[in-house]
């Protein structure tokens, strides 16, 4: 009996030993499973929040931090000339706090007084303000004292802070960047501006904004658990660089005869500039990039907001300005014309009408017309330019004496259906998705066949395929017109237009190149064939038996073998009173590889009418463009241009002369004289008849040291540089 309590007592004591165990298995199973959950979670935001939590740490251990700007990218011409950049500058900080640490009434560890009297001698500071500054803001470790500094501003001050014994502390140079446009306003309504905090306003700079802004570094200063002062860097990252499509060269054409354009007819009819706008586009017609596009519209990119500087107002009438009046009359200059702005483009489309007709072979080459001067369309005459009629004339002919009668006509025989989808195959009523900001839309301002019409109002009716079928009664943008008509004349490809070629790193290397994007081909090689030789008739062709003579005649350039077509828009209201006139041509004939397009809106005359103005402004353009494209004269020059060619022989042949003449007007330089190509200044050269060529302690103008004891020969000397080819 005493040997079973026994027995019983063990195995009670098995029992209370075995559930100790399993309740210790448990009890540490849950601890490792604790800590392998702490372990993963730790794990888990080390990876997902670690850079926010460092940065959380970092700024409670923060004793002062310096923000590292990065660089926005610059914006460069095809050719890699600089447009627009951001230039280094310098904001002047104080910091309070560290500079009272460095207070001392002993004068030789002062560093206040000798800090305070820095600021005000080399900046100019006032020495009352600074005293504020610091009885009022003595715990603050950032008070910007002067911002966009240059380097020739602080440099004079650096040198001092750099002395041994300046005891100026407390201030620092804080980097920073200003956007800088050397060119001022080339390419304005397509380089745009920036405002504060790097973000771009119009044009390329809003369009890339994000590509060419890089993102922002800090240095953090911070105590670490020894309480000693340390520094953590992390890097600013500089934006990426655009290279745009523009060419520098051709823009400051394009802009200059603009300009001179406006001063010639300059109250000539009324008082004001030549016109109410003139606009110009130029572009490669084989693969959509844009060379040049401006108008008369244009701004300083330096200065966006200066009325006055930008001669919108005199400074008089600038102060009676309220802000919304301000920024009206700089939204209508910020504007880019050529892509936001719609109007009727006139004949210029013609083009356009007769490859649908051609394509869908509803018409053929050869077939003839009869323009009686008018056509009558529901009940209504609707005259042709040439009231008397161009009599029997073929399809050439429509575009060549610009008939209104035969081309609606043509029209007429095309259909509703197919003359909208021909708008809508080269793009009209859509956007062409140039890579610039604010381009129009017009899907509103054109006509639709019935079926496909968004609403009741845009319904093609039969008299507005009438007047559709030679330009008018819709809405376009330039440069819907300058892409439809590279497609028409570049064997049938309508590509994408754009300003952007490439973009690059902040070390030049290549992230993207923008490569050519065909939309589609709206018409056929054989097609577009037809069309280039009707253009090129409309310049060059002659006079029929009719006395119908070709239209585009006024922007022949002699020797140049080219193609064009005129507009001419009557305005709304129809009173025949206000007119926008165009011309739209291409270089070559045969292989064309440019196309300017050029409008003058209301010309300052009494007649406004003629594109004789639209004319004269394209061929100013193109006598300078051409050349420099490296397309030069091929054509023997016609008998009735040669008074003008031999004219412009002469005027380049007397300026050629006068350039040679002032060269030679120059006063010479000195005998015994170099010009320093480093410096430009000019250095007397020795004598070389008082110098002893036999001297030998002279070489290289230097005097040898006789204790030099190392001395190569010659042929030791040649030997060693072979060895080192690099230096």
């Amino acid at each position: 009996m005493r040997e079973d309590r026994r027995r019983r007592r063990r195995s009670g004591r098995r029992r209370i030993t075995l559930k100790m165990k399993r309740k210790l298995a448990l009890l540490f199973c849950t601890i490792v499973l604790i800590l392998i959950g702490i372990f993963g979670w730790l794990v888990y935001i080390i990876r997902v929040s670690g850079e926010q939590y460092t940065r959380k740490v970092l700024a409670q251990q923060d004793t002062g931090s310096i923000l590292l700007p990065y660089k926005r990218g610059d914006i460069y011409d095809r050719n890699g000339t600089i447009l627009a950049t951001s230039e280094k500058v310098y904001n002047l900080i104080l910091d309070p706090a560290v500079l009272l640490e460095n207070q001392s009434d002993q004068p030789e560890k002062d560093c206040v007084e000798p800090t305070l009297q820095a600021l005000v001698t080399y900046f100019g500071l006032e020495r009352s303000e600074l005293n504020t500054i610091l009885s009022e803001k003595k715990s603050r470790h950032y008070v910007p004292l002067a911002k966009q500094l240059t380097k020739d501003e602080v440099s004079e001050f650096e040198k001092k802070m750099g002395e041994e014994k300046s005891r100026i502390a407390g201030v620092w140079l804080e980097d920073a960047y200003i956007r800088r446009y050397p060119y001022q306003s080339l390419a304005c309504n397509v380089i745009g501006y920036t405002v504060a905090g790097n973000v771009g306003q119009y044009g390329i700079e809003q369009e890339y904004s994000e590509v060419l802004n890089g993102e922002n570094g800090r240095s953090y200063n911070y105590l670490n658990e020894d309480l000693e002062r340390e520094k953590t860097v992390r890097a600013a990252t500089d934006g990426n660089n655009i290279m745009s499509t523009i060419d520098a060269t051709l823009q400051g054409i394009v802009e200059k005869a603009i300009d001179d354009f406006q001063e010639k007819y300059r109250d000539a009819f009324r008082e004001g500039d030549g016109s109410y706008t003139a606009a110009a586009v130029m572009m490669n017609p084989n693969n959509g990039e844009v060379y040049a596009m401006a108008s008369n519209r244009r701004y300083d990119l330096n200065a966006p907001y200066d009325v006055v500087a930008n001669g919108l107002y005199t400074e008089e009438e600038a102060n009676g300005l309220s802000e919304e009046e301000r920024l009206n009359a700089l939204n209508e200059l910020w504007r880019n014309f050529c892509i936001s702005d719609t109007y009727e483009p006139g004949s210029t489309v013609k083009p356009i009408t007769v490859a649908a007709a051609l394509e869908t072979e509803t018409i053929h080459d050869g077939d003839t017309f009869l323009c009686d001067g008018k056509k009558n369309v529901a009940g209504k005459d609707i005259w042709c330019a040439k009231k008397v009629g161009h009599g029997v004339i073929d399809v050439e002919g429509s575009i060549m004496f610009s008939c209104n009668d035969a081309l609606m006509q043509i029209a007429e025989k095309l259909g509703e259906n197919n003359f909208s989808r021909y708008q809508n195959m080269f793009n009209f009523g859509l956007r062409t998705n140039i890579d610039l900001p604010g381009e129009a839309r017009t899907d509103s301002l054109i006509y639709y066949a019935k079926e496909n019409a968004p609403s009741e109002n845009l319904i093609m009716r039969t008299t507005d395929l009438a007047t559709n079928s030679f330009g008018q009664n819709y809405n376009v943008t330039m440069i819907q017109v300058a892409s439809a008509f590279s497609s028409c004349i570049n064997g049938g490809y309508y590509y994408k237009p754009h300003v952007v070629k490439k973009i690059t790193d902040s070390s030049g290397g290549t992230v993207e190149n923008m490569e050519p994007v065909l939309l589609r081909t709206p018409i056929s090689s054989k097609t577009s064939a037809l069309l280039r030789r009707y253009l090129y008739n409309t310049m060059y062709g002659p006079t029929d038996a009719n006395g119908n003579g070709a239209s585009g005649r006024n922007a022949r350039i002699a020797g140049y073998s080219m193609g064009g077509k005129t507009g001419t828009a009557e305005m709304i209201p129809r009173d025949k009173t206000n007119y926008l006139v165009s011309f739209i041509g291409f270089a070559p004939a045969d292989h064309p590889e440019v196309v300017l397009y050029v409008i003058v809106d209301r010309p300052n005359a009494e007649k406004q009418y003629s594109s004789a103005f639209a004319q004269e402004l394209w061929k100013n353009i193109m006598k300078e463009a051409l050349p420099y494209l490296n397309i030069y004269p091929t054509e023997e020059v016609p008998e009735d241009m040669r008074e003008e060619y031999e004219a412009d022989q002469a005027a380049a042949a007397a300026a050629a002369e006068e350039e040679q003449e002032a060269e030679e007007e120059e006063e010479p330089i000195p005998e015994g004289t170099l010009v320093d190509p480093q410096t430009g200044e000019t250095v007397q050269m020795p004598d070389p008849s008082t110098i002893d060529q036999e001297d030998p302690s002279v070489m290289g103008d230097v005097p040898i040291n006789d204790n030099l004891l190392d001395v190569k020969p010659a042929d030791a000397m040649a030997d060693e540089e072979d060895d080192n080819p690099t230096e």
